[in-house]
Order: C-alpha cells, then structure tokens, then sequence
C-alpha cells in the first residue's frame, strides 16, 4: 500500500462560525503610492464587512491625532509615508497603541516613517530589501492563539527581508525560510496596554485576493484588538488524497523497441535509449493507481474496447448521452477527406450502473475531429481544415448529413488546431484554436488569426431562404489573442469567460473581446497574460516524460469550472479543472476575484496517477453533476517539439512507435456522499419542462434548455421565461435573457419581455447581473437608462460590483452616442475616487469612445477637472474622433461647447487630439456656430495650442482668422520681447 504525496497548495477556507462575530472599526490609513492601498482597500473592505470589521480608509497624516484615532479600535497602515509631517502624529499613534488600541502594520508598512525610531520599534522591525516568486512560509509556533487552526498559504509576494529587528516583546508566528536563512515573516508585539500585529504578506491583488491572507489578517486584527482570533474560523490546507491501492507489483515492464526520452527525464539534455518500459495495465488496475480527494471515487465509465481508438474530445447531448470522438490517425496520419479511420460515438447507460453498455457510431470515416457540439439534433465538429454539421436525417442512429460549415482551419500542425466547441451564454458558439489558425472566408467575410478564442453564429439554412435541412454561418469572429498553443475553453455559471494555454500558461480570463478595442484608434488588447500564480504542477510519480517546460504544465489540456452542486459547496463555481498529461494529472486551480480580473492558485489534485501511461486530457462536469474524465492512455504524450534522434512526421509531432493507437478510458470522478442526481432527458421536453430546466442546479442542463428554447424559435414560452427573471435564489435569470435575446424579445414590440431584462439588469444586484446586462439590446433608449440608471455606480463593492460596473460600460460602448451617457462617462473621467483596474480602464475608454461628442462635451462643461486617467482617455477620445472624419455639423457643436469652457486645460487636451488624429485631406463644412467657435477659442488658449488650431482650422477651411491671427502674432512678438528685456 502506498500512500499519495500530499499537496502542495491551499483550499478555500472552511466556514466560520454561524454566529455573528462580535463588531470592530479600523481606519485603514494609505496612501498614493506604487502599493495602491485604496485598491487594496476596496478589495478587503466588502470581506471585512461580512465579518462585522468596518474598515474606514484615509491617506491624511493629519487623521494621525487622538479624537480621530480614538474612533476607532485598531489602525491598519499599508502605506509608504517616509515621515511624520508634524511630532504631534508621531505620538498619537504611540499613545494610541499604548492605552490598549490595536496595531495592524502590514507590508510596506515596515518601511513607514523612517525617520521614526519609536515607531520602527513599534512595529519591530524595517523593511530592508526583496526579490520576488511564488512561496509558502513555515509556522514558527502553533501554539499562539493566532495560529491555531491556521495553515499556511501559497501566493505571489514579494520575499521581504528586516533590518534594525526589535525583538523586546517580540513573537515570531511565521518565517520565510530560503537557502537556510529564517527570515521573520509574521510577528505579534506588545506594546503598554496595546497590541501589535505585523506580517510581511500583501503586495498586490494576488495576495490579497487569497483566502488564507484574508483568514490571517483577520486573526492578527481581532488579536490586536482584544478579541479571540478563532472568531474568523479555521484556514484548512489542501484535503486529503486517498491512498492507492494498486499494488507497485502491477508496474511490468518489458525491453523497449526504439530509444525514447527515458522516465524521469527533466531537461531535456538528449534522449538515450535505456532498455525498459512499463507495460499497459488494464481498465480495472489502471483506476486503482489513481489518487483523489477524500470522499471521491474513480468509477470506469466506457474503455477502449467498446469503442477502439483514443478518446480526443466529449460533450452530452439533450438526452444525457456521451458523445465522444475518437482517433486513430492522430497526430501524424491524417488522411484524404473520406478515407480516415477516426469516428464519433454515441455512449450509454441504459440500465442505470454507471457503465457504457450501448456504444452507437453516429459518423465514420473522419480523420483527426477535434472537438464536437450537439445543436440542432446533429453534431458540429471540427475536422481541419473544416467546420462539420453531421445529423441523422432518416432515423437509423446514423449521419446522413455531412455539410461544411466553414474551411479554413489550418493543418501544418495537429495539435495546434481548433477545440473545445461550447455553447455561449449568447447563443453563439465558442471555441479555442492553437497556432496552426484559421485563414478563410466565412458569409463573404475574409478572415486570418492564430491562437486564442473564436466564436461563430450558426442559424439554420432555411432562415436565410436555403432549401436545406443544414445550418449557416452568419459570423466568424476572433475574440482574443493567447501567447501559446491553445486548448482550453470554459465559461463559469455566471458568465465569464477562462481557457487555458499548452505551454507554462496554464489558466486566463477573457474579460474584454478584441471587438471592444477594435472601436478605438491606438487601443491595442494585447495577448492575455496567464492568471496563474505558477505553472508548476504536483504529480505524484518521478515517471514524467517531458521535451520542454520541465517540471510544470507543458500539455495543459481543456478547462472546466465546477458549475453544478453535486460536489461539496468549496467547488461550486469556485475552481477551474486542468489537465496535463505528461503529469498524468488533473489538477484543480482555485479561482479568486480581483476586480475585473481573477488570480489562480494550484489547489490540489483533483486526480493523479502513478500509472505511466494515465494521461489524462480532458475534465468536464457531466450530466450527473460528477466530473468525466477522458485518460489518453499512452506511454509517449508528447506532440513536439522534436528530440535529438527523432524524426518530425507530417503532423508536426516526433515520431515513434510508442505513441499508441489503441487504448482509452473515460472516468466519472463520483462524489461519493452525494445523493445520486435523477436523470435528465429534454429531447422530448415540453416547453413549460425546458423553461423549468432554466433553474435546473447543474449549468449542462441550464444551457441545453436554453439552447432548445432558442432553437424551438417559438415565443409562446415568453411569460413563463420572464416569471424566470424574478427567481433570485437560482442562476435561471442568466439563460432567461439570453433566452428572450435568443428569440428577438428584446425590443419595444415586446415591452413585458424587454421590461423585464431591463429591471432585472438594472435594480438586482446578483451574480447574474453582468450577464444579463450582456444581453440587453443596444439602443438610445438603453444607452440612457444606463446612464440615470447605472449599475456600475451602485453601491455594490469589491469583485462582484467592478464585473457589473465592466458589464455596463461595455454595454454603453455598443450603444449608439447619447447625451445622458455622455454625462454618466464624464462623471467618470472627472471623479478623483473612481480608481479603475485594467480592465475597467479600457472599458471606460471604449465607452467614452463610442459617445465621444456627448462625453467630450460634458467633461469641458464640468467643474472638476479631469483626472489624469479622465485627461488620458480625454486626448484618446479626441484623437478617435478626429480619425473618424466626423462631418462639420456634429464638429461645430463639440467646438460650441468647448468656446464655453471653463477649463483651458481641458480645451488643450482636446485640440491635441485632434490634431494628431485629423486626416489631412478631410475638410468638413463649418456650420456659423463652428467658425464663430473657433474664433472665440483662440484667444483663450496658450501658444502651443493656438497654433494646433489655427492648423486645424486651415485644414477645415475656416475663414476671417485674419485678425485674430494678427492679434495673436503681436502677443507673441510683445512676449518675445519683454524676455529679451
């Protein structure tokens, strides 16, 4: 019996206590620095506040005095001010501490007032020096009242070392060991009366998102205040694995045929033959040689001798059924179209046991399908260099229907082709595509791009006046750029959108599309960076064949989140699913919300195999809440690139007579304290079942209703789908307006339909809301209900309420200019509060682009200046319009409104716009309002930018400048002048 190595790395934190903690205040003092304190602050404060710890931020050195500070039961400081402005702040924070107050210094704090001995002494020690990297830290003590019940965490930091130590009342809860240096990491002080508490943690977002640093803070504040820290309840480490119980005895080998990287090998240094192999195990040994997490089970649910070759790719169909495509010619025999030896295959359980005892080949004869979709009562596939439509039209369980959707997907390379085919929360279909790309013309639309996500609309052929049973494609569009070979899609139950990348990229979050940044001249999206916090992986065997990316993920394959309830509440829509093959693991990645964005962090395996040839490639949650697991089952894993010694075959991967072609296992990774889910079957549901099923608590079922409802096409379910929209304990408001959208509902023909999505989207605050506001139409009328109406200035904090604040500023960016949104954007642009993330940034500018008139022309009219993110997006707006070749009517009234501005500041940003985005050759009609404008401006404004516009106006063709040039010309000779006197 062997037992698996444990893991590495964190779950989320176990409940708390039901009751109520008792309440405490802090002032929370920042400041403006590189830390970002106040983002910081927004990111605990809404955590805090379900605690019962009211957090008041300030920045003022000032509020360093004893009536402020006596508010309050503990101060936190994270914050770089390097001196005390005043004595008098220097001993109210000493005199606060002493008379019995609480001291929460955190970070960057240890390297505040530096001037201060005292409060260096205070804090007991200073920040020295740091380099960076994913780490864990030690327990020095479990005996504190802090650290019992506490593990540690693993994070993205920076690794602070201490100078000018004070360890006078000093404990040391925490160290940071490297190269056998303990580095003080987390400590307690007392100081009088007073408590201190001080952890080196916390640089940015990625550590302050992590459950463990939030447990701990909480512990160390409600110490340092006087209370039990075992009120913010226990952080657990990762759960514990089962053991294996197949015996090492299992493990044969026999002499290799050919040299092949050998076991073990890490660097890739040169590929040696060495004389042994392990054999393959069979279907009922291999599963034993799998570890998971306590409570779970592998259950074998088909092998590869019910349906012969290797399992690349899966989905469920309406009625329950597991769809798979399989392969033989994979990855270096792709074959002429009509003569390959691959399939798709239709498993099932029919007497309820758990196990595949009916496998139906749907279609044969493809070569290399890699990935599938059931819409439509058929199958889309994707087949390189085409889009598949396969459908059984005459009822014998077979397709008759092989229509090309689209060609164009590219072939140099197998595994760098298109994958993981999924319905959208939009209707539309979305899909992940490695370097091998796509170059073709889809609906006369010419089209070329590489790895990343894609998306296309599929309808069917008779809707658009075709005499056919098929489908069309109406649009192809490419939604974001990835930096590597691409194979992972996912969308979690409220709507985002995560994937993941082959090589050292393991997880990323799209959460602006490229058609966003197309609206803006000089907006660039850029490839999306990983949110991973490290691409290292944990297997559980030294048997790790790998040509590059040693030691992490170099074959992340597909990409799941948990969006059912079978599985204990910590994975619901919490963790993402990733495998890696040559790890011959699955490995689960907990997911944490950073404003717009989100950090992964390695959480455990979810399983993990100490069987040479287990290799699994895809997990996803099936029909029955569990997850399903395709296992490749192969000795060599590996595409490319290309080892000393070996050949390159015709599908870009090294050849070898090791890659198997034969074996294949799809597992259901059982919960096994759930209650088994009763079986679901739509493909005769009524509407009223399918409008039911909106609510159904695993989100497969929630989209194959919708999808249904949609592809029905009929609006008789309408008042059943907006009673839908009221439901605020299920995610079924989500596929209720993308239902209505589905079916053309949302429009003023329909006011019950279009109401409702519009007072769900606007006045709920749910984590369906970012996705129903997706859903809304995009008109005037929209554009201004948002803008009196808008959710994105709500009072809703933290993640949940920037993922609603993006929601709606990309709606306004698809909506057409209003005045009421021109102001709503300005509000923006003009408020020194609104501190943005990135992605909230770029949505602002895409919105502000899109009513650059309204926007522009409410900014100058504002009595707060713009900001100087507002004074970028300001000259950005400016330069985009100009590029636009806006006609003179609609230029006439920006200028108007400028010659009224209280602001020459503003004015400036918008001529230098302008000015470096105008075309040269076009030249708007001026209305009289526009001239006149033009002539009021130029007076108003500095050199520079008289000259801008007097070069503008030329360019317009602006007539009568002659005196005020002449006026303009003596100033500046009167200017010259008096300087040289």
């Amino acid at each position: 019996m062997r037992t698996t190595l444990a893991s590495l790395v964190v779950l989320f934190a176990a409940a708390a206590s039901a009751a109520e903690p008792p309440k405490l205040k802090l002032l929370f003092l920042g400041d403006s620095g590189h830390h970002q304190p106040a983002a910081r602050f927004r990111q605990l404060q809404p955590v805090f506040a379900a605690r019962n710890i009211a957090l008041t931020y300030t920045d003022k050195l000032a509020d360093l005095n004893s009536k402020t500070l006596n508010q309050y039961d503990g101060l936190m400081v994270f914050a770089n001010h390097e001196r005390f402005t005043s004595p008098d702040q220097e001993k109210a924070l000493l005199d606060y501490v002493a008379s019995g107050k609480g001291f929460i210094p955190v970070h960057c704090a240890s390297y505040c007032f530096i001037n201060s001995k005292p409060y260096v002494d205070l804090v007991g020690a200073q920040f020295r020096a740091h380099q960076t990297g994913v780490f864990r830290v030690e327990a020095a003590t479990h005996d504190h009242p802090i650290m019992k019940g506490f593990t540690s965490f693993e994070s993205w930091d920076e690794t602070y070392t201490h100078t000018k130590h004070n360890t006078k009342g000093r404990t040391v809860l925490e160290y940071r060991a490297e190269r056998g240096v303990r580095e003080p990491w987390t400590w307690v002080r007392e100081e009088g009366k007073g408590r201190v508490f001080y952890t080196a943690w916390g640089h940015d977002q990625r550590t302050w998102s992590h459950p463990g640093f939030q447990n701990l803070l909480e512990r160390g504040v409600r110490w340092a205040c006087g209370q039990d820290p075992a009120l913010a309840g226990p952080y657990i480490d990762a759960p514990k694995m089962t053991t294996i119980t197949g015996p090492a005895s299992d493990f044969e080998s026999v002499p290799a045929k050919v040299p092949f990287y050998p076991a073990g090998q890490r660097w890739g240094v040169t590929a040696e033959p060495i004389p042994k192999m392990q054999k393959p195990l069979s279907p009922e040994k291999s599963v034993k040689h799998y570890s998971v997490p306590e409570g779970f089970e592998m259950k074998l649910f088909a092998a590869d001798e019910q349906f012969g070759g290797k399992p690349i790719a899966m989905t469920w169909d309406e009625r329950g059924r597991l769809w798979v495509a399989v392969t033989v010619d994979y990855p270096n025999e792709m074959q002429p179209e009509g003569e390959g030896r691959d399939k798709i295959v239709i498993l099932e359980d029919t007497d309820g046991d758990g196990r595949a005892d009916r496998v139906t080949t749907f279609a044969d004869k493809l070569s290399i399908p890699t990935s599938l979709l059931t819409v439509y009562g058929g199958v889309v596939v994707t087949q390189p260099p085409h889009t598949l439509f396969l459908k059984d039209t005459d009822g014998d369980g077979k397709a008759d229907l092989r229509q090309v959707l689209f060609t164009g997907w590219g072939t140099r390379d197998t595994h760098a082709g298109p994958s993981n085919l999924h319905y959208g929360f939009d209707n539309w279909i979305y899909g992940s595509v490695g370097y091998s790309g796509f170059r073709g013309e889809v609906n006369d639309e010419r089209l070329r791009f590489g790895q990343g996500y894609y998306r296309f609309k599929l309808e069917r052929a008779e809707a658009h006046g075709l005499q056919s049973v098929g489908l069309k494609v109406t649009k192809l569009e490419f939604l974001r750029s990835t930096n590597n070979n691409t194979w992972g899609l996912a969308f979690s139950e409220d709507g985002q959108i995560f994937g993941s990348t082959a090589n050292g990229c393991p997880m990323v979050h799209l959460a602006i599309p490229n058609r966003y940044y197309e609206k803006v001249r000089g907006l660039s999206p850029g490839v999306l960076p990983s949110i991973a916090l490290s691409n290292a992986f944990h297997p559980i065997t030294d048997k790790v064949r790998q040509v590059d990316w040693h030691n992490g993920f170099t074959a992340a394959a597909n990409c799941a989140i948990y969006t059912a309830r079978t599985y204990p509440p910590e994975y619901w829509n919490k963790v993402a699913f990733v495998s890696d093959p040559t790890g011959h693991l699955t490995a689960t990645f907990c997911l944490q919300p950073t404003g717009t964005d989100y950090v992964a962090r390695y959480g455990w395996n979810l399983v993990a195999s100490d069987d040479e040839w287990a290799a699994p490639i895809d997990a996803q949650v099936g029909p029955d809440g569990n997850v399903w697991l395709l296992d490749w089952y192969n000795f060599i894993v590996q595409h490319n690139p290309t080892p000393q010694g070996f050949k390159t075959g015709k599908g870009s991967a090294y050849e070898t007579p090791l890659r198997d072609k034969t074996h294949g296992r799809v597992y259901r990774l059982v919960y096994t304290k759930a209650k088994p889910a009763p079986r679901v079957d739509l493909s005769d549901a009524t509407p009223e079942k399918l409008v039911e099923t909106l609510k159904h608590p695993n989100m497969l079922w929630r989209l194959h209703a919708q999808r249904l409802l949609v592809e029905r096409g009929n609006k008789d379910t309408m008042p059943a789908v907006i009673k839908m929209l009221a439901d605020r304990d299920s995610l079924a408001p989500i596929h209720a307006a993308w239902v209505l959208n589905g079916l053309g509902a949302l429009d003023v023909e329909y006011p019950a339909a279009w109401g409702g999505v519009v007072d769900f989207a606007t006045t709920r605050e749910s984590p369906a809301q970012p996705a129903a506001l997706m859903a809304l139409p995009r008109s005037m009328a929209i554009a201004d209900i948002l803008a009196n109406h808008p959710p994105a200035v709500t009072p809703q904090r933290g993640a949940e309420g920037d993922r609603v604040r993006l929601a709606t500023l990309l709606a306004l960016a698809d909506c057409p200019p209003t005045r009421a949104a021109g102001s709503c954007l300005a509000d923006f642009l003009t408020d020194p509060n609104f501190r943005p993330d990135g992605g909230l940034r770029d949505a602002l500018a895409v919105a502000a682009a899109a009513h650059d008139v309204y926007v522009l022309a409410a900014v100058s009219a504002s009595e707060r200046p713009p900001t100087p993110l507002g004074e970028q997006i300001v000259r950005q707006m400016a330069l985009n319009y100009a590029a636009r070749s806006p006609d003179g009517a609609v230029l006439s009234l920006l200028l108007a409104r400028l010659a009224e501005d209280r602001n020459p500041a503003v004015i400036e940003l918008v001529l230098n716009g302008l000015a470096a985005g105008w075309p040269a050759t076009h030249r708007p009609k001026l209305t009289l309002e526009g001239e006149t404008a033009v002539a009021t401006l130029l007076p108003k404004l500095p050199a520079a930018a008289q000259g801008r516009l007097l070069k503008l106006a030329s360019t317009w063709g602006v007539k009568g400048l002659d005196a005020q040039l002449a006026e303009i010309t003596r100033g500046l000779i009167a200017t010259v002048a008096d300087a040289k006197a």
